[in-house]
């Protein structure tokens, strides 16, 4: 069976961790002022970058 040559130092296995961290979502600003995620529709008022894409009722 192969065994690693060397010992795996903490800083190596702290930073594969680190990949798999979770991270808040970040927010955009949309033109009426509400957060919206980036490159996602608003789901209240149904627009992307400024075009009404979506039919929302009020």
């Amino acid at each position: 069976m192969a065994n690693p040559k060397r010992k795996q130092s903490k800083r190596r296995s702290a930073n594969r961790r680190a990949a798999n961290a979770f991270r808040a979502p970040e927010f955009a600003k949309d033109a009426d002022g509400s957060l919206v995620r980036p490159h996602h529709v608003n789901p209240k008022t149904g627009l992307y970058r400024g075009r009404q894409v979506l039919d929302v009722e009020v």
